[in-house]
């Protein structure tokens, strides 16, 4: 049976709709907490997952754990085995792929639009999804779109919110895998961050109503492909 493991940061950000899409392709998989100490073997693992948390990847100083994710990431690239980075997970992919990791001018949380980009059309995970989604945003850093990577999708305020490199490795910024509970565990998780960015926490969980049945609507097919990469990669 494939396995995979997801990096995880934060017990609230979890693989969400991903980890429904793993299971229906029967592989297993597992969250891993590298800041806790843990370490995986990776020749044991058929695809690596980066999940999503507040830290910044350009400060290595006060999250030195994100160095050792960033070397696991080389490491798992250079295996050629599928990688998915999600919200800080595609920060750390992009970093390790040696693009710019920085703060944005101001946080961009809520559920938004997110426009396909014209490579997206034929992507092996976009294809077929429409032009425009809402789905969940929620970062304060962004990256510049790695040498040699493709972008997929934009935002009105950021200009990579999605992307591939080579065949097997994407980027995503935006939170597609999340699912009602884990909207509003982060919630409770984030409320003084939320308040800081001048978010009403409470604002965040009525939006997922109105729009979580729409984004799920997308994730099984974008997160199912993914699942499929996993089973055909081949070490």
């Amino acid at each position: 049976m494939k396995r995979v493991i997801a990096l995880q940061h934060y017990k609230c950000e979890t693989l969400g709709a991903l980890g429904d899409a793993l299971e229906s392709a029967q592989i297993q998989w597992k969250h891993v907490s590298i800041k806790d100490g843990e370490r995986p073997d990776l020749r044991a693992v058929d695809g690596l997952v980066i999940l999503g948390g507040p830290f910044s990847v350009y400060r290595f100083d006060l999250y030195p754990f994100l160095k050792t994710e960033t070397e696991i990431i080389k490491r798992v690239l250079a295996m050629g085995k599928p990688i998915l980075g999600i919200c800080l997970g595609s920060q750390l992919l992009a970093s390790a792929l040696g693009a710019n990791v920085y703060a944005a001018a101001q946080p961009e949380i809520g559920w938004l639009p997110i426009n396909l980009e014209s490579a997206a059309h034929d992507d092996r995970l976009f294809r077929d999804v429409p032009e425009q989604f809402v789905t969940c945003v929620w970062h304060g850093d962004v990256f510049d779109l790695p040498s040699g990577a493709v972008s997929l999708a934009r935002s009105a305020k950021t200009q990579c919110q999605a992307f591939r490199y080579g065949a097997t490795a994407y980027g995503l910024l935006f939170h597609l895998e999340m699912k009602a509970e884990m909207v509003e565990a982060c919630v409770g998780a984030f409320e003084s961050r939320l308040r800081t960015a001048g978010i009403q926490p409470e604002h965040c969980v009525m939006e997922a109503g109105a729009y979580i049945e729409a984004a799920s609507s997308i994730a099984k097919p974008v997160f199912g492909r993914w699942a499929e990469l996993v089973r055909q990669h081949r070490d």
